[in-house]
């Protein structure tokens, strides 16, 4: 996958997210996606997992996410630096996304610096 769609799916994400649009983020998953967040200590999975790590994470808290750095570590992989705001204050972190062959989100390594 060229960089550029990596980076486009990376800010379709981003901007979804900061929008609550949580059809526009499904949207972006695979139907077996997998988003680990080490800062949660837990695995959400499917679409239904996915949907309740949105609304729980992004919603809930009100979450504000503004890229820092992309870094691309893998042709289909992308390492997104993030910076977070919302209802728990303040904090950088990471998303390490893997996209499949049809561009869609497969695998998101999620955590906190």
């Amino acid at each position: 996958m060229k960089h550029s769609e990596l980076e486009q799916i990376a800010q379709q994400f981003i901007a979804a997210a900061n929008r609550f649009d949580t059809q526009a983020v499904l949207n972006l998953f695979a139907a077996d996606a997998v988003i680990e967040d080490v800062s949660v200590g837990d695995k959400f999975e499917h679409t239904a997992g996915i949907k309740n790590y949105f609304v729980t994470f992004f919603i809930g808290y009100h979450t504000s996410t503004q890229l820092l750095s992309l870094e691309y570590s893998g042709p289909d992989n992308v390492l997104v630096k993030v910076d977070f705001t919302g209802d728990f204050g303040h904090e950088t972190g990471g998303l390490d996304i893997r996209v499949n062959e049809a561009g869609l989100i497969e695998h998101i390594d999620a955590y906190l610096d």
